[in-house]
């Protein structure tokens, strides 16, 4: 699973192989997205942090981040302010950054194998397999949002299980337990290992 967490952390990135016939503009998209990081992995001429900031770069591109962190945020979202959902989304956006981008290192050339689109007017589900070195094949899937004239994605469902509802149900019990403010508190003291944390009575204040 290590290897299909770091395949992730370079926005699908990977080699692809056997796409349907029938891929419309929502695999496109991600097939341009996975072709530029793969690019920036295999490319010996970079060091692991130029890696690091160049996929990040193209991740700024790839993600609609804040409809990933308005998901994320489930039901809270309605009642925060608009300073609290922007401080909330960059904080969100540095959790991913953190737990997925600086994993690109464990990338070692993973396939993926594009299985199925459904389009469903402005939303659209990309469906794939990761093809680990070992022959292991690992379904996937990539959850997008069409925005102008371009697909972004805004979930990714590694065998079914949501990075959105995996984050809305940590988030959901910290809030519940302690509070919104608890939660904030937790994202910037200790971005990459928070969820791990027992809830405190710090930031009781919502």
């Amino acid at each position: 699973m290590r290897a299909v967490v770091g395949f992730l952390a370079g926005a699908l990135v990977a080699l692809a192989v056997a796409a349907p016939a029938s891929a419309g503009p929502p695999t496109d998209q991600v097939r341009q997205y996975t072709d530029q990081v793969q690019k920036i992995l295999e490319d010996p001429a970079l060091r692991s942090a130029d890696k690091r900031a160049a996929v990040r770069k193209v991740a700024v591109e790839v993600f609609d981040v804040n409809e990933t962190a308005r998901r994320a945020l489930g039901p809270h979202w309605q009642t925060r302010t608009p300073g609290e959902r922007n401080e909330f989304t960059q904080l969100f956006a540095d959790l991913l950054e953190r737990t997925y981008i600086s994993k690109i290192d464990l990338y070692r050339g993973e396939r993926l194998r594009y299985t199925s689109e459904n389009v469903d007017g402005e939303f659209a589900i990309v469906r794939a397999k990761v093809i680990t070195n070992k022959g292991v094949e690992v379904p996937v899937e990539a959850r997008m949002l069409k925005r102008g004239e371009h697909w972004l994605i805004y979930d990714i469902a590694i065998e079914n299980v949501s990075l959105i509802s995996n984050y809305r149900t940590q988030f959901d019990r910290i809030i519940r337990t302690a509070s919104f403010g608890e939660l904030v508190r937790r994202l910037k003291e200790n971005r990459d290992q928070f969820l791990n944390e027992k809830p405190s009575q710090a930031g009781r204040t919502s």
